[in-house]
């Protein structure tokens, strides 16, 4: 019996203490029996945006290129497949990745319909193929292999049996439209494993496992049994070839008939449409077109009292000749707006409408609903503020109200009226000022019966906010292009909008004017700086657009330091004299000519730019998603004089090769020229012409 005194041995532990030892060391979670067996690990996959909680957007045709980072340890064959589907199908389809190399994989899939597609990835550790490469390199090696030709013939039966079980649950039918029918690839796998545990000469059985027919029957019937998963299913928002290349011409459509003195019609209006599609525009944007209020009206240049005549500002909406749904009696009746948007599809046009949620005092809603407002403590409606600006003339909605489930639906319905009435594109007005949680709703519930719907967002804010707007379903976003004139602000930024997660989400449309934006660069720089900023609008984005009057080199501000312009439309009716001396209507209609010839500039990506030693002049590049459609761009950003310098550019940005000679063409001008190698001269003159675009000539 030991001493009382003596510290306890190892072998005299007491049991109680063996089993707390046990409980510090032993996992607190085996995992359960095939998931403690999953080797195979699928990471950072891509395209992403925020761990799958928004989706990657696509048009229709377009290609979603999918990239994952999968490995296992060992050195076990690894199986990996992309999974794709219409949102809601059934079953997926399934493309086998291709190792890049350091376990990256990469396979894609064409988006073939509009609407929602879902994709992943699985993979997992083929034993079928670490065998058959093992076996492989022993025959070579001349080893006998008999142990291996065992181990290879309970894989094949196993998947036999996997077979027979597939065909049983085919239907008839099925199998014989099957490129393999299940049926001969049963017969397949139960010769294979009959061969493989014969008592045939090795180099007979060896040949048999080796036997291509059976790779394939085997590559078509794995053991999936400990396959892994990404973890997420992630999406994919088809939209039409709209939503990607657009051209949009923006006019007030009062201002377009014979006499300043009144609004033009619609009908009036309609006649200038044939001008607008012959300029190679394919959208026609209208601000809004509804009731404008009296009270508080503003009078022209913005001012505070309006007198008799002033027509007042399209933005504050609503009167007792209607609200929302309803138009404006100067320029007619909804009848009138119909025949003005089948007049726009008769000459290829769409019909674009400001979606502006806001209200003027005179607004039904203002009566009808005055719990969707905001009221001070004397119960007052509050109006718009941006100090110090003030818009008596506009009430903004309150969508924190009480109601504010129904002044959701009544916005969301206010969509689907015009929808009704032929309207499929909407620019909407300050998004950035309403919830985030109401946008997602709203766009996700219209996309659902009208997938082919197009929102433009016209958020001047921060990027992040612009941002976050694309990710919650808006297909278009406004950018910071207007203000973006140097070389470096150029490439800066359009790297950013190109070659970053942006590209996957945010689609910027690149309006050269708006009618609250005359920049500097246009008000200083006559029309070559128009020239100038046309070329890059349309080149550097596939969607651009315009406000009418830029097509005339419009450049008169509403004062020093302004970016209002002169006699503003958006308070006053104008008249266009469309031929007006100085105009580049010519250059206009040419340049969206060569955007609807030349595929590369019909796509955001494919973007590169290139160095000069000017840093007045900038040189990028576009090549089609295929790489068969090649296209240079060469600007001078100066709109006062001739510069020249040297770019870089490779043959085989035009797609020449070697250091032959090649043929350049401008398609601005028709001059072709003759360069070598990767350093060419260029003069640009910005009275003459600011802009080369170049493709390679074929000899």
């Amino acid at each position: 019996m030991p001493d009382a005194g003596k510290r306890p041995t190892a072998t005299a532990t007491p049991r109680s203490s063996v089993r707390r030892l046990a409980a510090r060391t032993t996992p607190r979670d085996i995992p359960a029996d095939v998931e403690g067996r999953r080797r195979a690990v699928v990471e950072r996959l891509f395209p992403e945006v925020d761990a799958g909680r928004f989706p990657v957007k696509r048009t229709v045709g377009e290609r979603v290129e999918v990239t994952a980072y999968v490995h296992a340890d060992g050195h076990d064959v690894l199986a990996v497949q992309l999974q794709h589907r219409r949102a809601g199908a059934a079953a997926w389809t399934e493309t086998p990745m291709e190792a890049l190399g350091n376990d990256e994989w990469r396979a894609g899939f064409v988006v073939s319909e509009l609407g929602d597609y879902e994709y992943t990835v699985v993979a997992w550790v083929d034993r079928f193929l670490s065998w058959r490469r093992a076996l492989l390199l022993k025959v070579r090696a001349g080893a006998d292999v008999p142990s291996e030709l065992l181990e290879g013939a309970d894989l094949v039966a196993a998947a036999a049996v996997r077979c027979r079980s597939a065909a049983r649950r085919t239907p008839r039918s099925t199998r014989r439209g099957a490129a393999v029918p299940p049926d001969e690839d049963v017969g397949v796998l139960s010769e294979a494993a009959r061969m493989l545990a014969s008592d045939a000469e090795p180099s007979v059985r060896s040949s048999a496992a080796l036997d291509e027919r059976l790779l394939d029957a085997m590559i078509r019937h794995p053991d999936r049994s400990l396959a892994s998963s990404y973890g997420r299913v992630l999406r994919v928002a088809v939209d039409r070839e709209r939503a990607r290349f657009s051209t949009w011409y923006e006019m007030f459509p009062r201002s377009w008939g014979p006499s300043p003195a009144r609004s033009a019609t619609f009908g009036e209006a309609a006649a200038h449409l044939p001008n607008v599609a012959a300029l190679g525009f394919d959208v026609v944007y209208l601000p809004p077109i509804h009731p404008i209020g009296t009270s508080f009206r503003k009078g022209r240049g913005n001012a505070l009292t309006a007198q008799p005549g002033d027509p007042g500002s399209p933005w504050a909406i609503g009167s007792p000749a209607g609200g929302h749904k309803a138009v404006e009696p100067g320029l007619g009746t909804l009848d009138d707006f119909d025949a003005f948007v089948a007049a726009a599809h008769r000459v290829g046009l769409e019909v674009a409408l400001d979606l502006a949620y806001q209200c003027s005092p005179d607004h039904p809603y203002v009566s009808a609903h005055p719990e969707w407002f905001r009221h001070r403590p004397d119960g007052t409606i509050k109006y718009a503020e941006n100090p110090p600006k003030k818009y008596q003339d506009i009430y903004p909605f309150d969508f924190e109200s009480e109601e504010w489930p129904a002044l959701w639906r009544e916005l969301r319905d206010v969509v689907r009226f015009w929808i009704g009435h032929g309207v499929k594109i909407f620019r909407v007005d300050n998004p950035h000022t309403k919830p985030y949680r109401f946008w997602e709703w709203m766009i996700a519930d219209v996309r659902r019966d009208h997938p082919e719907v197009t929102f433009l967002s016209e958020a001047f804010t921060r990027p992040k906010v612009m941002g976050y707007l694309a990710k919650l379903g808006f297909t278009q976003s406004y950018s910071y292009f207007t203000w973006r004139n140097t070389k470096d602000d150029l490439e800066e930024y359009f790297t950013e909008l190109t070659q970053t997660g942006l590209i996957e989400y945010l689609r910027p449309n690149l309006f050269a004017n708006t009618p609250d934006i005359l920049h500097a660069f246009l008000q200083e720089g006559g029309p070559p700086a128009f020239r100038i900023r046309l070329v890059l609008a349309a080149t550097l984005g596939a969607s651009y657009g315009i406000y009418s009057g830029f097509e005339l080199c419009e450049h008169r501000p509403a004062g020093p330091g302004s970016e209002e312009y002169l006699d503003s439309e958006k308070y006053q009716i104008r008249h266009w004299d469309w031929d007006r001396p100085g105009h580049i209507k010519d250059l206009v209609a040419t340049v969206n000519r060569i955007r609807r010839e030349h595929v590369a500039l019909q796509f955001d990506r494919g973007l590169q730019f290139h160095p000069t030693d000017n840093p007045e002049l900038i040189a990028y590049s576009k090549v089609s998603p295929d790489g068969h459609h090649r296209v240079l761009m060469v600007v001078n950003l100066d709109p006062a004089r001739m510069q020249h310098g040297w770019i870089e550019a490779p043959a085989g940005t035009l797609g020449a090769s070697g250091d032959a000679p090649f043929a350049v063409r401008d398609l601005l001008t028709g001059e072709a020229f003759t360069w070598q190698g990767d350093r060419h001269y260029v003069r640009l003159d910005p009275a003459a012409g600011p802009a080369h675009i170049l493709v390679g000539v074929s000899r």
